[in-house]
């Protein structure tokens, strides 16, 4: 019966799956794997063997979802915003604090963090809200208004908990697909204006702490014991990695406690010291093999969903990979986004493999006879 299994629809089905990229993927996994163990000073505990397992198991969710046909998400697309919508409400409601942020719901067996699909729900949300647009309306005003308010909505609430960086992925998600529907470009140069315009009433509704990160970025020297400590142990981090880096498990910023939050937010700092600017290049190759694979994967597509759906996700990936990396390096305010498949935590890997599954499953859906 296995045999059988293999042999027939199975085997084809799988044969259409991208197994260059989940190679690429796996490879970049393992990394991120080396790096927590290496990071605990040479230890599975508390972060390797967790982050191992967790990545297992979500990597062949992804396969499973590479399976499912892109037509299933144009039709699931609202009910899965509505619910990460109510998520993001019950968040404010009965959200569990941590940090100082209100951002995870205890739903007994596991704690979610519903900001994070909603990364991709917005993007699928306005792929299907565009699907069924006619041609020619995406910039008149009634086409604009309820776009905007499916970005608004969570990008609100999101700000309420707060968390900053987090609303910025999704305004972004579903910027560039309303930009990629053929959303006129003035309109975007126009909102740009405006905000730049209205940044002193936005600077005023930053929390305190938003507002120090800002001034720290800046000039992080302005108080280098305190609000600029993190950025400032980075960059002595990554800058004394040099081109090959110190060795594995030979890294003293991470070993002797001197880099804040190691194995999540600066992860690419504790790696670059001990595998200095290859290992930085190796990350970076191998994740533009991935975003170079999901541009191609959209323009074979065949549909408007299809092709909104990826090049939304791998516009929301790129944002993932580009804001953590300058943030690592001081060229962007700390914010609090992890390094794809290289940071530890559950919620940020779900979110990514999940993406990543989808788009496979729109790459699949391109091979398949008749499309």
């Amino acid at each position: 019966m296995l045999s059988a299994l293999l042999n027939g629809p199975w085997r084809r089905e799988l044969s259409r799956l991208p197994w260059s990229i989940i190679a690429v993927i796996v490879a970049l996994g393992g990394f991120g794997l080396v790096i927590l163990y290496s990071a605990a000073g040479g230890s599975l505990d508390p972060w390797a063997l967790k982050q191992g397992i967790r990545f297992a198991i979500l990597l062949t969710a992804m396969l499973g979802l590479a399976l499912i046909k892109p037509d299933t998400w144009l039709r699931l697309a609202w009910p899965i915003y509505g619910v990460v919508l109510a998520g993001l409400l019950g968040v404010e409601l009965l959200g569990q604090i941590s940090g100082g942020s209100q951002r995870w719901l205890d739903i007994g067996i596991i704690q979610l963090q519903p900001s994070e699909f909603m990364k991709l729900a917005i993007v699928l949300a306005l792929a299907r809200y565009y699907q069924f647009l006619p041609r020619g309306y995406e910039t008149r005003l009634n086409a604009l208004i309820p776009a905007l308010a499916l970005i608004a909505a969570p990008a609100a609430l999101v700000m309420l908990q707060p968390d900053l960086g987090t609303a910025l992925s999704i305004t972004f998600g579903g910027v560039v697909v309303m930009f990629l529907a053929g959303v006129r470009l003035w309109l975007f140069v126009s909102a740009g204006v405006a905000a730049i315009a209205a940044m002193p009433l936005a600077w005023s509704m930053l929390h305190d702490y938003q507002r120090k990160r800002v001034l720290i970025f800046l000039d992080p020297s302005t108080d280098p014991r305190g609000a600029g400590y993190h950025i400032t142990q980075s960059k002595i981090a990554i800058g004394s990695g040099g081109l090959d880096g110190k060795g594995f498990l030979n890294g003293t910023q991470s070993h002797l406690d001197y880099l804040p939050e190691l194995q999540t937010d600066f992860i690419f700092a504790t790696m670059a010291e001990e595998w200095g600017l290859l290992g930085g290049l190796y990350i970076i190759l191998l994740f533009g093999v991935v975003l170079f694979w999901g541009i191609r994967v959209a323009l074979q597509a065949k549909g408007q969903f299809q092709r909104l759906l990826a090049l939304g996700l791998t516009a929301t990936l790129f944002f993932y990979l580009a804001i953590n990396m300058m943030m690592v390096m001081g060229l962007a305010p700390v914010v609090g986004i992890p390094l794809p498949l290289i940071s530890y935590g559950g919620s940020a890997m779900m979110t990514v493999l999940i993406l990543l599954g989808l788009i496979m499953g729109v790459a699949r859906h391109n091979k398949m006879p008749g499309n």
